[in-house]
């Protein structure tokens, strides 16, 4: 629901009074006198320019779905107020002449729209009408009413799928739709709080300043406290109406599924959907929501999540802090959009309590340039077990593990566990290898979705009713970006958010996940572990965002302050005994091979013959050796260039990879270097304490893990 500051627009017709089946009961007869006006609000003088989308949209629903309200036609109170099929099925079985009559609606409606675009395409002129069949689009939703609203929401988001008209159009459904009765709203205050309106507030703006498919929003101030509020009240008839239209749209997913031969149980998509939407007509349940959004959330930096006032809200009446500000897809702000990508995937990843209906009337900037969320009503649970899976999905897809992508569809509940894995993977690289050849930066929905479709039917793919508010939630952030930004990409920004995690996250799973992903048939993967540290360091934390950051003069200073900052905490501890595991490998590899070579050597200078050992390294040693000097280039942040002279006594082909001068030559080149480096060492004092005693440990460490490996290594060539 968005709130807005109003603008001079010309003001609207008059509404027609909304006649719902529930007749709002009148107040008591004592205060059935004429209501004394309010002072208004003098910021909300002029608002009901805000919602004002002209006559010809006026009231379209009740004037074109007014006989949902007729005599005979189902009640708000026969209905569930929980989403509640057999309920609402029990109804509408007894009024079957009702549910045709809507169906009929419906299917002529949309019938009669795309046998015009099937014409325009016929007469070659669908260029010419394009403006004006979007516009006639939005006036039938408008007319089929808020299901049909909130469909069209879900989709008006996103630029990079929906032609620039419809957009425009759509975008007017997000929160310009015509009020109902501003006398029929205020009796629907009076009747849920139990007391008059001049009880409840000392002020209230004549005319609501939003209007949205569920409810209309006012300015109000309480006399209890005399704080302006934003008071909520949900449209009459809406459940019915919904109520209904979820159960044809049932029946027709049904249908539709068994003649597709879908594998998506598409009836359980649209349970999903429903249960939030139902969830999201309880102001009751979106007041609990919005506080629990507010005590995760509302701590975050540049984050606003407005006051609930629980004891004051009712199932159609919701009271909460008045939020000031714009569009965020109108002020074109990047940094919010990242602030919004952090917040994000913390809702998702992080604690699995997410905002499922993010769309652009429903994110503001604030007046003080904060990221403000509103309308909690449809909210998404996202369990343990499938945030691992999904961080583990987007670990795969990124290092081309495609084997271990379609076990995580499995687990995600994508692929049925009978599938067979091979012939999966092997599909699965032919749809993401392009996509991620052109990197993790540059992967968008729009790729990952290329070829996918003849792959998932091939393979029965199914869509869990979960997934569609998740996907939902990333696709609708994209979006919003890609308005103002067409090169993002919103897995590009979350990648790095996501190695951060995974190395730092104490779940048992995804450090079995860390510690899969890093050693292949027992040979750790250098390259991997140099990624997931690179793209984390690109990860923007709540430290790290910071509006107009000045960048770091020395950014190989900066780097490693960075990585030490990272692997000296608790929560890189993990990161840190993996990376002087590998160091102590190397350095007892290089004093092995070191000890063997000069052996051999001195052995040579004797005047007689003897034995000496071969200098040459055996495969796992060549292997440490290689990684130690891997590990002291990302230590050091001193990439090797492509251009740059040769390693003495270093020869890089296949053939001499086991010869051990070479290897020597190469660590021993690089170790050489670092004295030249050493000055970037006083980031140490810039280290918080606890992180400096860790460090002044790490020598003790280190040479207790060489101690072992040597003493191994004298038992293995004494006894083997």
């Amino acid at each position: 629901m968005l709130l807005l500051h109003p603008r001079p627009l010309p003001a609207p017709a008059p509404a027609r009074r909304f006649e719902p089946a529930v007749r709002v009961p009148p107040p008591r007869r004592r205060r059935r006198r004429r209501r004394p006006p309010l002072p208004p609000l003098a910021s909300a003088s002029a608002s009901a320019a805000i919602y004002s989308v002209g006559s010809s949209d006026e009231d379209a629903f009740t004037r074109c779905s007014g006989y949902l309200f007729e005599e005979g036609a189902a009640t708000e109170g026969e209905l569930p107020t929980a989403y509640d099929l057999a309920g609402i099925g029990a109804v509408y079985r007894r009024r079957p002449l009702l549910v045709v009559r809507r169906a009929l609606q419906i299917g002529t409606s949309f019938g009669r729209w795309f046998t015009l675009r099937y014409l325009d395409r016929v007469n070659e002129r669908s260029d010419d009408m394009f403006e004006i069949r979007a516009a006639q689009l939005r006036r039938i939703l408008l007319e089929l009413g808020p299901t049909f609203v909130k469909i069209a929401q879900a989709v008006s988001s996103r630029p990079d799928v929906i032609p620039p008209a419809y957009l425009d159009e759509l975008s007017l459904l997000q929160d310009r739709i015509a009020p109902f009765s501003t006398e029929v709203a205020f009796n629907i205050i009076e009747t849920e709080l139990g007391l008059p309106l001049d009880m409840i507030f000392s002020e209230i703006s004549p005319e609501p300043v939003a209007a949205a498919s569920l409810g209309q929003v006012y300015q109000a101030r309480l006399r209890s406290n005399r704080k302006v509020v934003a008071v909520k009240v949900q449209r009459p008839g809406v459940q019915a109406a919904i109520s209904l239209d979820i159960y044809i749209l049932r029946f027709l997913a049904g249908v539709a599924r068994k003649a597709g031969k879908l594998n998506t149980d598409l009836q359980a998509v649209l349970d999903e959907w429903a249960s939030s939407l139902f969830r999201e007509m309880d102001y009751r349940a979106e007041a609990r929501s919005g506080l629990k959004f507010r005590e995760l959330y509302g701590k975050f930096r540049d984050v606003l999540v407005p006051e609930m006032y629980l004891e004051q809200t009712r199932r159609r009446v919701l009271i909460m802090e008045w939020v000031e500000g714009e569009k965020l897809s109108e002020v074109r702000d990047q940094y919010l959009v990242e602030v919004g990508v952090y917040c994000s995937l913390s809702q998702l990843l992080e604690y699995g309590f997410y905002h499922a209906d993010p769309h652009p009337g429903n994110l503001l900037r604030t007046v003080d340039g904060k990221l403000a969320y509103l309308d909690f009503g449809m909210m998404g649970e996202f369990r343990q077990e499938l945030r691992d899976g999904f961080i583990e999905a987007c670990l795969h897809l990124v290092n081309r593990d495609f084997d271990g992508l379609a076990k995580d569809f499995v687990t995600l509940g994508l692929l049925p566990p009978t599938a067979q894995k091979d012939e999966v993977t092997k599909a699965l690289t032919g749809v993401f290898q392009n996509a991620v050849d052109r990197g993790v930066q540059n992967i968008s929905f729009g790729d990952l979705s290329g070829n996918l479709g003849r792959t998932m039917y091939k393979f029965k793919f199914q869509i869990p009713s979960y997934f569609s508010l998740v996907i939902r939630s990333l696709a609708v952030l994209e979006g919003i970006a890609i308005s103002f930004n067409p090169n993002y990409k919103v897995l590009g920004s979350s990648y790095p958010w996501i190695a951060r995690k995974v190395l730092t996250d104490s779940s048992p799973k995804l450090r079995s996940t860390l510690q899969t992903l890093l050693y292949k048939d027992g040979t750790f993967q250098i390259d991997r572990l140099e990624s997931l540290l690179t793209e984390s360091l690109r990860a923007r934390t709540e430290q790290s965002l910071t509006r107009d950051q000045q960048e770091e003069t020395d950014s190989s200073k900066f780097a490693i302050k960075q990585v030490l900052s990272f692997t000296l905490t608790e929560q890189g501890a993990f990161v840190k005994d993996l990376l002087l595991q590998e160091i102590a490998k190397g350095l007892d590899a290089l004093g092995a091979a070191t000890l063997s070579s000069a052996t051999s050597a001195a052995a040579s200078r004797l005047p007689f013959a003897v034995p000496s050992p071969s200098p040459s390294l055996d495969n796992e040693d060549a292997t440490n050796l290689r990684n130690l000097h891997r590990l002291l280039l990302l230590l050091s942040k001193v990439p090797q260039k492509e251009d740059s002279s040769p390693i003495p006594g270093y020869n890089s082909t296949e053939e001499n990879e086991g010869d051990s001068t070479d290897e020597i030559s190469l660590v021993l080149y690089e170790m050489r270097s670092l004295p030249e480096l050493l000055p970037v060492l006083s980031v140490i004092p810039e280290l918080p304490p606890e992180s400096q005693q860790q460090f002044l440990l790490l020598p003790a460490d280190l040479t207790n893990r060489l101690l072992s490996r040597a003493v191994a290594r004298t038992i293995r060539r004494i006894f083997i």
